[in-house]
């Protein structure tokens, strides 16, 4: 039975999913690699200045098939991109490769992958979403002057729920709330895993600013930095109407980080990405600003504060990932038309 391009588009957005919002700026984007009908490689664009999804999985599917070759070590895009160039030897022109989004035509911290693949010359190119970034498009036509089959549109509407984040930070705010609940709804008290303390973290080192109530300040007197991944802390935006607090509340001691005190909203505008974290109460002053929720779900049933019946927002949800034992939903609020 023939599979078709769905299938493998489908190994590559979920790939991608893995890193969403982890590689800002950038987008996250996946990429498979075909080999009369084998699949060699499954991979992603990790971090921002990093391999992009294409060069990553480029890479291993030439390593898929030796194994042992120099190309193993070497690891910045710009030597991928040269060792490729010159060893392929014609690997690629019976392959296949599907990426979630258009190879950038555009030289910047890395080397463009349009013009890596219009080298190798694989006999086509599925792509799910053109770029809307004017200044890394335009790696379609490159291909296409290469005579090499593209195929546009694949999964497009999966992949714009994959993109959304970035359309949102390259034309405004993108602001989500991270919220940690058990089975039951409890949210309060230390319910996560290791594993999923550190995925936060990791979070809390990208963003560019954080918002938290004033009351879980104050109770919480959290640090609200990145320690467990060793990462940046954040700047804080505490939503508060008092502006008096404890001075020896931990994130307050955190060097290079700016707090702000706050009930002015529109303040949050003036950044690109910004993450949440409270509780309903939070989350109802911002429901219509929010873009994502991330419910960070751990099997376990616990006593404590508990989900309110106030609020009436309506969600759908996106994607959901597993972490270990653990799980990720990603939601997108339901706009009211």
């Amino acid at each position: 039975m023939k599979i078709d391009d769905s299938f493998y588009m489908k190994l590559a957005i979920d790939e991608a999913w893995k890193y969403q919002l982890l590689t800002y700026p950038n987008p996250a984007v996946g990429c498979v690699v075909v080999k009369n009908g084998e699949i060699l490689s499954i991979e992603a664009h990790k971090e921002a200045g990093h391999a992009h999804a294409e060069v990553n999985a480029l890479k291993a599917a030439y390593l898929k098939k030796y194994p042992n070759d120099l190309i193993k070590m070497k690891k910045t895009s710009h030597d991928i991109h040269e060792y490729l160039i010159k060893n392929h030897n014609g690997f690629f022109v019976d392959c296949e490769v599907y990426v979630t989004l258009e190879p950038c035509n555009h030289i910047g911290k890395t080397p463009a992958c349009a013009i890596l693949l219009k080298e190798l010359k694989p006999k086509r190119v599925i792509i799910a979403h053109k770029d809307i970034n004017k200044e890394a498009s335009g790696g379609i036509d490159t291909l296409k002057e290469e005579n090499i089959d593209v195929t546009l549109g694949c999964m497009e509407k999966e992949a714009y729920e994959l993109l959304y984040p970035f359309i949102k930070w390259n034309s405004g705010s993108f602001i989500f709330f991270k919220m940690a609940m058990t089975l039951n709804g409890c949210i309060d008290g230390k319910i996560s895993s290791n594993q999923t303390l550190a995925f936060t973290h990791t979070l809390r080192d990208k963003i560019d600013l954080m918002l938290i109530g004033g009351n879980t300040v104050r109770v919480d007197k959290p640090t609200l930095d990145a320690r467990y991944i060793v990462g940046r802390a954040p700047n804080i935006f505490i939503y508060s109407k008092n502006k008096v607090f404890d001075n020896n509340i931990p994130l307050f001691k955190v060097p290079n980080r700016e707090v702000i005190i706050s009930d002015d909203l529109f303040k949050l505008l003036d950044y690109k990405f910004i993450m949440v974290e409270g509780t309903y109460t939070l989350m109802e002053t911002l429901k219509e600003r929010i873009d994502y929720i991330i419910l960070l779900i751990s099997p376990k049933i616990r006593k404590g504060l508990n989900a309110l019946n106030e609020i009436d927002q309506d969600f759908e949800i996106i994607h959901e990932n597993k972490l270990g034992k653990e799980k990720i939903v990603y939601l997108k609020r339901k706009k009211v038309n």
